[in-house]
């Protein structure tokens, strides 16, 4: 028999009836205990049951009283008239003061806490038992089931909170960024005139940079990648589901040392190249610059990877239309629109809940090379309007020499600013160096936006 108790789920039946007493005993309990509660918190099914019918209740507005309790469950189908009667009068007598529900409300969550640990490690043990996916799928299968119960428990922790209390926090961050020396609230992009207009790269914020093929969207992104890394002092993660590894620490090295990026791919490369690849590969080894390279990375993988980076800054993505959906490959027939719409949610979310910056590459449709004036708009970006709505920031990349070769400064970048949740739109110049396959900002003043 203590073999059989001592294998039970963790539950406290004494919080649970302490709970529902509460409940019946003072009605000015009953919001509190619905916002922190659930049915399925409630372990044992008597208790789980009296509570649905007082959340149904709750929700219709109608009186809650041990009689109109009863005569809900009888609806309900739940009312066993041999013991339901008795046990809500038994409730009411083992409950001494509904003064102390918060303490029993957290006792039934810790041990509803404890018994999805319990299940999620049980499951945990079934796929490592099947031997279907390999150890490193296991382990990040393992990590996402975890997060997924602190995410929910973290959100179940959030309530409404009064103006007093964000107007403090709010305080508290004027005067953060009054002490700082920066002239921008946010991670300085390396380019400090797109810093000017978009306030830098903020924490949960999900900003967008697109273009068409060709442009420049990887350069631009390793040019904030590179910087964000070497001045900020925080690890930065790129997700690169088209470029490997080698190909874009290759750019980084020729971004870093100016030495041509073609001299860097066939290896021809004189004494002096030698010794500035040398430097830059010393420079980078000094930042916490992290790369992934998984083409079949969704927003759950790269949300539980970089949940796992110490002092993360930033995370970048190349690119958007790349990415699996949470539920992996797209099946033939899904809609990819929706997909698209999904994933671009996602990564909203993943910025909030991580706290950083995420910039994201997106492809743009062609329907902008129809146009005489082929500089991109919100309505070119490919596949969805849910990106232009879940983006706090979108930037578009756009050089005039791309489609007119003979045009006067061929090399001449616009960085157009098509949306920004912090401030007007704009366009900024930038100078495009290809042979290094790099941005770099124009030495003159701009007009301000």
């Amino acid at each position: 028999m203590d073999e059989l108790i001592s294998r039970q789920m963790p539950h406290s039946t004494e919080a649970e009836q302490a709970v529902l007493g509460s409940i019946l005993i003072d009605e000015r309990c009953i919001p509190k205990v619905i916002e922190k509660l659930r049915p399925e918190d409630f372990y044992l099914r008597q208790n789980r049951e009296i509570f649905e019918a007082v959340c149904s209740m709750f929700n219709f507005s109608e009186p809650i009283d041990p009689v109109t309790l009863q005569e809900k469950m009888k609806q309900n189908g739940s009312y066993d008239e041999a013991t339901t009667y008795d046990y809500i009068r038994q409730l009411m007598l083992v409950t001494l003061t509904a003064a102390n529900v918060e303490e029993y409300i957290s006792i039934v969550r810790d041990k509803s806490l404890l018994r999805r640990v319990a299940d999620t490690a049980g499951g945990i043990t079934d796929l490592v038992r099947e031997g279907s996916a390999t150890g490193a799928d296991t382990l990040t299968a393992a990590e996402q089931r975890i997060y997924e119960i602190r995410k929910s428990e973290e959100s179940g922790n959030q309530g409404l909170e009064p103006i007093s209390k964000v107007v403090m926090s709010v305080y508290d961050r004027l005067q953060e960024l009054a002490a700082n020396d920066s002239a921008v609230p946010g991670l300085p992009t390396g380019f400090p005139d797109v810093d000017n207009a978009i306030s830098g790269l903020n924490p949960s914020d999900l900003i967008l940079l697109a273009a068409r093929p060709g442009m420049g969207k990887t350069s631009m992104a390793l040019n904030m990648l590179l910087h964000t890394g070497k001045f900020s002092g925080k690890s930065v993660a790129f997700f690169s589901l088209e470029m490997s590894r080698e190909q874009l620490a290759m750019r980084l090295i020729s971004n870093e040392s100016f030495v041509e990026l073609k001299r860097l791919i066939t290896g021809r490369l004189n004494q002096d190249d030698w010794d500035k690849v040398a430097a830059a590969s010393a420079s980078l080894s000094q930042t916490k610059i992290l790369i992934d390279d998984n083409p079949m990375l969704s927003v759950a993988d790269m949300n539980a990877k970089c949940r796992l980076v110490k002092d993360l800054g930033l995370v970048v993505i190349d690119y958007l239309q790349l990415m699996t959906s949470a539920g992996g490959p797209a099946k033939y027939g899904e809609n990819r629109q929706q997909i698209v719409s999904d994933i671009s949610r996602s990564l909203k979310i993943m910025a909030k809940d991580l706290k950083v910056p995420v910039l994201c590459l997106s492809q743009l449709s062609r329907a902008n090379e129809s146009r005489s004036d082929k500089r991109p708009m919100l309505s070119d970006l490919r596949e969805s309007g849910a990106i232009e709505q879940d983006a706090d920031i979108v930037m578009f990349l756009y050089r005039e020499g791309y489609y007119d070769p003979d045009t006067e400064d061929r090399n001449l970048a616009e960085c157009i600013i098509a949306k920004n949740r912090h401030g007007e739109t704009g366009t900024v110049e930038l100078q495009w160096l290809p042979e290094f396959t790099t941005f770099a900002s124009i030495e003159r003043r701009y007009e301000e936006y």
